[in-house]
């Protein structure tokens, strides 16, 4: 019998849509090699859909929170932490606490598309477009990015709808081309899949940020844990156990 134990690595949705995780669940699980073990978390408050800052700086709390209650379970060390959202909330956070490399939708993206050259996004929700910009500038990819179309309906009615999604998502990777890139990435875990049903109609390589999460992860392009120790910097004070079980390190 086998007992060498598997590579783990901790996906999290850090909105509080079930059927978004198993969205994630169902694109990513088929590119899982053997020897790897995808585990998955929902965070268990805050937003059913992150469309606005509030939204965002919430979920960057739920992330911690479903973070360190995976982290208390008497499972395999963690080897990796994806962030299920195309805008990465609590990604600095995660990073820094964290004795394994983290990424985010967004940032995996990111990597993957500036390998092309210049790249355009596409995603659903006007209110991402000035939260994604700052995103691209603080990860240094602001001199890549050429252009940022927005769909109105948000991620959760793209999922919720595919056929209206292929047709308003079709029409807006057309504009993006129009931008002057070499690829275009199709931003949102609640599209993960999508790319590939559309990648026929356009002439531009599409990226899928859920896969692009998946593979920069695995292939450890994502950028290195600082530590291999867990831990905060702060001690904490009315946060959950899982919080509180954690070492606290020295700030330095």
């Amino acid at each position: 019998m086998d007992t060498t134990t598997p590579r783990r690595y901790l996906l999290i949705n850090p909105n509080t849509n079930p059927l978004t995780t198993q969205r994630l669940q169902d694109v990513l699980q088929p590119l899982v090699p053997p020897g790897v073990r995808l585990d998955v978390a929902t965070a268990r408050f805050g937003a059913p859909y992150i469309a606005c800052e509030a939204s965002h700086a919430v979920a960057a709390h739920a992330c911690l929170d479903a973070w360190a209650a995976q982290r208390s379970l008497p499972s395999p060390a963690l080897h990796g932490v994806l962030i299920g959202c195309f805008g990465d909330p609590g990604l600095f956070a995660l990073r820094e606490v964290s004795g394994c490399p983290v990424t985010g939708l967004a940032e995996a993206s990111f990597i993957q598309a500036a390998a092309h050259g210049p790249f355009a996004i596409v995603t659903g929700g006007e209110r991402w477009k000035p939260m994604l910009q700052r995103l691209v500038n603080s990860l240094g990819y602001g001199a890549q990015l050429r252009h940022i179309e927005t769909v109105t309906p948000t991620g959760a009615a793209l999922q919720a709808d595919p056929e209206m999604a292929l047709r308003s998502l079709g029409q807006a990777c057309e504009n993006a081309a129009r931008a002057g890139v070499a690829c275009i990435i199709l931003g949102g875990a609640g599209l993960a899949g999508y790319a590939q049903r559309l990648q026929n109609h356009c002439a531009l390589p599409l990226i899928d940020s859920a896969q692009a999460g998946w593979e920069v992860l695995l292939q450890q392009q994502a950028p290195a844990a600082s530590t291999a120790r867990d831990g905060f910097f702060s001690p904490w004070h009315g946060m959950p156990h899982a919080f509180m079980g954690l070492p606290t390190r020295v700030a330095t």
